[in-house]
This record gives C-alpha cells, sequence and structure tokens, in this order.
C-alpha cells in the first residue's frame, strides 16, 4: 500500500491530520502508541480545532521532535533538534503560502468537506515525505 493509499485508509477510520500522521511515524518504527495518536487529536482541524496553524505543520513538528527532543530529565535534545525543526518549519510555511497563501487550517479548507478531501491528503503526506527526509539526512532514521 502505498502512503497516498495507507492516509486515505487511515481518514476513512475517522483520523485526520495529526492522528495520520503520528500513526505513519509509528507505522515506520514499528512501534505501538494509542496515547500518542489520542493526544495529537488535538491537533487536528488546526491547533484544537481552532482552524489556526494547520495540524500537519504542529504533527510535523512533533515527528521531528520524536526523534531530536529532550526525553527526560536527565538527557539532553539532539544536537539536531533546531536545525531539523526550523528547516521543517520553514519548509512548510513556504510551501503552504505558496500554495494556499496561508499556514492556517481556516483558510485552506475552511469547513468545506471537498476541500478537506481535496488538499488535505496531500498535505499530510507531502508533510510526512519532508519529516521523513530531514531525519534521514541527519542520519536520525
Amino acid at each position: 500500500m502505498d502512503l497516498e493509499e495507507r492516509i486515505m485508509e487511515l481518514s476513512r477510520y475517522g483520523y485526520a491530520c495529526g492522528q495520520i500522521l503520528a500513526i505513519l511515524l509509528l507505522d515506520t518504527v514499528g512501534e505501538e502508541n494509542p496515547k500518542l495518536v489520542q493526544c495529537m487529536q488535538g491537533l487536528n482541524g488546526g491547533i484544537g480545532g481552532s482552524g489556526d496553524v494547520c495540524g500537519c505543520m504542529a504533527a510535523g513538528s512533533c515527528l521531528i521532535a520524536y526523534f531530536t527532543g529532550k526525553p527526560d530529565e536527565g538527557s539532553f535534545e539532539s544536537p539536531h533538534h533546531k536545525t531539523a525543526m526550523g528547516e521543517f518549519t520553514q519548509w512548510f510555511t513556504e510551501e503552504m503560502e505558496l500554495e494556499y497563501m496561508s499556514i492556517d487550517c481556516r483558510d485552506i479548507v475552511g469547513t468545506n468537506p471537498a476541500k478537506k478531501v481535496q488538499y488535505c491528503p496531500g498535505i499530510i503526506a507531502s508533510t510526512y515525505e519532508k519529516c521523513m527526509e530531514i531525519l534521514e539526512n541527519k542520519g536520525l532514521l
């Protein structure tokens, strides 16, 4: 099954951007973490369902931090954390501004279900691919 098919399958199960990106990450690393998937629901529909910053930007940042963030009180974040995060957020902002003139969910799809079906799978796929590219280039995946 290719990436877009997997995204559509997860969409049919009722998952949206944040949760789909979490599931794709867990599929990639061969782990299960239902609580991570559950908490990522808070990013769907623009953080907290607010329509603000696209859930893919927030979720993509979480995917990067999954590998680079500070894991416990006795550890430090990866030396790649800031550069990986900066690379991702710059890419996301530039891509969304170019394609949709905004990084906000309300501006990209609003409340139009047809736009969600039309735009969101591609945004989710490109976000996932970019995160994996950044992580691979830094030797973290």
